[in-house]
């Protein structure tokens, strides 16, 4: 059992028949994949690895596995990352 997880917190999942995931990636780590993808991605929001928000923002983005699939998921993602190239009102 993950030990992210409080015993009751792990009662209640195992009582409603839900396994226990445990955080990978981003999540897990508290840091950035090394992945080109990522990179490109931030360079697209006018981010750099070492930007203050740039682990912010890539938790709020699909999975990296899920944009290299999922043309669509990529799609809905740059209206985001221009966005975020825009200077601030």
């Amino acid at each position: 059992m993950n030990a992210a997880w409080s015993p009751l917190q792990r009662e209640t999942l195992e009582a409603m028949g839900l396994p226990l995931y445990r955080a990978t990636g981003i999540a897990a780590s508290g840091g950035l994949p090394d992945d080109p993808l990522v990179d490109a991605l931030l360079r697209a929001a006018a981010r750099n690895r070492d930007a203050e928000d740039a682990v912010r923002l890539a938790r709020h983005w699909p999975p990296v596995h899920t944009l290299r699939k999922d043309p669509r998921a990529k799609r809905a993602l740059w209206p985001q990352l221009r966005a975020l190239r825009r200077p601030p009102a």
